[in-house]
């Protein structure tokens, strides 16, 4: 099967490839065509997964596209954006008709539930990797970033971490839990729900935000250095599932919390003024410490006292993929 026949009757034909609210033109020519409201930006954002390093081998080909879009979409969400629509360039070492199948239908399926469509891409021959380009639109002036945090403010997240995370040795067999704990676990880990909604409606609230990748205590790093100030996080306040309690017990969980990664949950930091309004809204979002004048990200015990934590997160090349 050819490139261009393996694009039309894969991916050219699933749902989330039709025209759309904002797509002008899709899958079948040079380029795609986005029609962008008056008085609003569009935010774009790139991610590659690598079999073996980001994902195992021998992946479920349905599950691995949830996850592949999934953790894409998670980006818009941290800038507060509405999806439009994605482009996938799919590298394969073969075209098996029942993985590309099983593919497609994973793809579609998330795409759908998220508002996104697929308007190009591109495949090629070579080891299993998978690059997602996503586009969004935002009202312009309203993009939440990672700069903008200010002494006194809320350091909040969006859920429970450490899920992701904690399912990490059940996806590579490590480990067993009962039906119960390990199904939770593993959808955290295979179809990560982007929180497009609650980044939204953090729009002109948060005054800095991004989704958590790489564990807390990093991707907090980061908000800490764009915005200038330290991050105070209070361990006895992370969110932890009674499933990932079950896996790993309290400590266990916590550190899966800190510095695991895999959540694709928001953190952001917000004037206390605005926390009631959004937990009467119903959002979910959960206090987790607080921003004060200084640098970095310190981690605190329930007396207030400094502790070391023994991993910050996830990084590239630094030899901790799957």
């Amino acid at each position: 099967m050819g490139e261009f026949e393996l694009i039309r009757h894969y991916f050219a034909a699933a749902s989330c490839a039709q025209a759309g609210e904002g797509v002008a033109l899709g899958i079948g020519d040079d380029c795609a065509l986005l029609d962008l409201p008056a008085g609003e930006q569009l935010a774009v954002s790139t991610d590659t997964l690598v079999e073996a390093v980001h994902f195992p081998a021998s992946a479920d080909p349905f599950l691995l596209a949830q996850r592949a879009l999934g953790v894409s979409l998670s980006d818009l969400a941290a800038m507060g954006a509405t999806p439009i629509g994605f482009t996938l360039a799919l590298t394969l070492p073969r075209a098996e008709p029942d993985w590309l199948q099983a593919f497609a239908h994973g793809l579609d399926r998330m795409a759908q539930q998220c508002g996104a469509r697929l308007i190009g891409g591109d495949t090629t021959r070579g080891p299993l990797s998978l690059t997602v380009t996503v586009f969004g639109r935002v009202p312009a002036g309203q993009a939440l970033t990672r700069r903008g945090a200010q002494a006194g403010d809320l350091l909040c997240v969006g859920g429970c971490l450490g899920d992701g995370a904690g399912a990490l040795s059940l996806v590579l067999g490590q480990r067993q839990a009962p039906a119960q704990v390990a199904e939770a676990l593993l959808a955290r880990y295979w179809s990560p729900q982007p929180q497009l909604a609650l980044g939204q409606a953090l729009r002109g609230k948060a005054t800095a935000a991004l989704d958590i990748s790489d564990g807390l205590l990093a991707d907090c790093g980061h908000i800490a250095a764009a915005s200038g100030v330290a991050l105070l996080v209070e361990q006895a306040r992370l969110p932890l599932s009674q499933a990932l309690l079950a896996l790993l017990g309290e400590e266990g969980a916590r550190q899966c919390a800190l510095s695991g990664g895999d959540d694709y949950v928001l953190a952001f930091t917000l004037p206390p003024a605005q926390l009631h309004g959004l937990q009467a809204a119903g959002w979910p979002l959960q206090v987790i410490g607080r921003v004060e004048a200084g640098e970095g990200v310190q981690l605190l015990d329930e007396q207030g006292g400094r502790i070391t934590p023994s991993a910050q997160g996830y990084q590239h090349f630094g030899g901790n993929g799957v």
